[in-house]
């Protein structure tokens, strides 16, 4: 059977390639600790896990097509070796939000999302995994996966504390912010 290379599976137990050096709610309820996180691109493994968080990856819903080509652009690949530093945070939205069309969605959300991302390009490479569709029952609608170094840290704080202060933010009534080192 073919691996889907677009579904990723995050586990988080007692081994994995990432340290997980924090885990913290910011909007919601808090998620088990563990120490350690793995990635696995396809169906995942059948592992022992304290917990795990499946998502694929789609389309760019929330972009015109220039904003997708400058992206592409500034955009680095995720994986650098000197992105030591990563983080994962879940989103669940709430029904108001789900409620809106598609334009509506958009409108709000073109309206600073990702004129910050881009601010913090090529430093900060990021990657959108899409929950809500999955045949299994997932507690987030979307996975979102953050790389960068050590050196960008300041930098990626900056990113999330100006993403949380715009309108879309609103919408969000579930959110864990876990942060990882590669060791």
């Amino acid at each position: 059977m073919p691996v889907n290379s677009r579904l990723v599976t995050f586990h988080a137990g007692d081994s994995g390639f990432w340290r997980i050096i924090s885990n913290k709610p910011y909007v919601g309820a808090a998620w088990p600790e563990a120490k350690r996180l793995e990635v696995s691109m396809g169906e995942p493994p059948n592992q022992k896990s304290i917990w795990q968080l499946t998502g694929v990856t789609s389309n760019e819903r929330y972009v015109s097509r220039i904003e997708k080509n400058t992206l592409s652009a500034k955009q680095a690949p995720l994986g650098r070796p000197t992105a030591d530093r990563a983080a994962l945070i879940p989103i669940r939205k709430t029904a108001a939000w789900w409620a809106m069309t598609q334009d509506e969605r958009l409108a709000i959300f073109a309206e600073s999302h990702n004129a910050i991302g881009l601010k913090f390009l090529p430093a900060i490479a990021r990657r959108l995994h899409h929950c809500r569709d999955l045949d299994t029952h997932q507690p987030f609608d979307f996975l979102t996966w953050f790389d960068y170094s050590a050196a960008d840290e300041n930098a990626f704080e900056d990113l999330v504390s100006a993403l949380r202060q715009t309108p879309e933010w609103k919408f969000v009534d579930w959110e864990i912010d876990i942060r990882l080192r590669r060791e």
